[in-house]
């Protein structure tokens, strides 16, 4: 039987189920954020705090200590933030640390080389841009902080494709063919592959205006301590300053300052 639906919150239909694991969730965050801003408080300070029965606080309170997110104390019956809330948090840093170790170098490359540098990750099937550096040229390349593009037709998405298997790459992209945007947008499984091979070898990536007509890019793979290809650098440039001639000219430059940010990442990154 299907969960009755409940009233319409904000132009969106929620079952009573899905509204009763998100309140649970809400309290349960509102009990970390209150240990974190005050640690130590007894069960019956967490239930004032958070506006809940004690009977209700204790039972969140119970899932958190099995989850480890919460640690009591047996002497004096007070609660702290557990270790697994720490090691869940700490989870963000090598994002946030790579931002700060990438932009100085990104800095350089832009104003050394005049274009665009921008930084992204791979969340899902989308890469994500979270830093950028301008060049100086009058007509130059931006891309908003937070903007999502496909992997297939771009050189930070393609850099964050090529080092996985082809088994992950399937998993990532689906059966395809993929979205079309221009005549040289890559669409199906077999030409991605093909073109994954390719970066693998040449060690850098190229958006030959795969996503817009005008646009070209050389992108290059940012490794962690562990090899692992955890974000992407590339240069970006009107197609008509950065030609195929250029590409491979400057993309020696891209490569050496992705391994930059690698080695700060090993060395410094922690």
């Amino acid at each position: 039987m299907m969960p009755e639906p409940t009233a319409r919150r904000g132009g969106r239909r929620r079952t009573r189920t899905q509204s009763g694991g998100v309140r649970a969730l809400d309290r349960g965050l509102s009990i970390l954020e209150a240990l974190t801003d005050q640690p130590g408080l007894t069960l019956s300070e967490i239930a004032e705090r958070v506006r809940l029965p004690v009977s209700t606080a204790y039972r969140l309170l119970e899932t958190l200590r099995s989850r480890r997110f919460v640690q009591p104390s047996d002497e004096t019956g007070r609660y702290h933030v557990g270790v697994r809330a720490f090691e869940v948090g700490s989870a963000f840093l090598p994002r946030l640390r790579l931002n700060e170790l990438a932009l100085p170098v990104m800095k350089d490359l832009a104003r050394d080389l005049g274009e665009t540098v921008n930084l992204a990750v791979r969340d899902g099937s989308d890469a994500v841009y979270v830093a950028q550096a301008e060049g100086q040229q009058l007509l130059r390349m931006f891309t908003q902080i937070g903007a999502r593009t496909p992997l297939h037709c771009t050189g930070v998405g393609k850099i964050l494709l090529a080092w996985l298997s082809p088994e992950e790459v399937d998993g990532v992209m689906g059966p395809g063919p993929w979205t079309h945007y221009t005549p040289n947008t890559l669409t199906r499984r077999t030409e991605l592959h093909r073109e994954l091979d390719a970066i693998r070898d040449q060690g850098y990536a190229v958006d030959n205006e795969e996503r817009e007509l005008g646009v070209r890019c050389i992108a290059a793979p940012i490794r962690d301590r562990q090899g692992e290809v955890v974000a992407a650098l590339s240069l970006s440039a009107p197609s008509s300053r950065l030609t195929a001639d250029r590409v491979s000219t400057l993309a020696p430059e891209v490569l050496a300052a992705a391994e930059r940010v690698s080695h700060l990442l090993r060395t410094v990154g922690g």
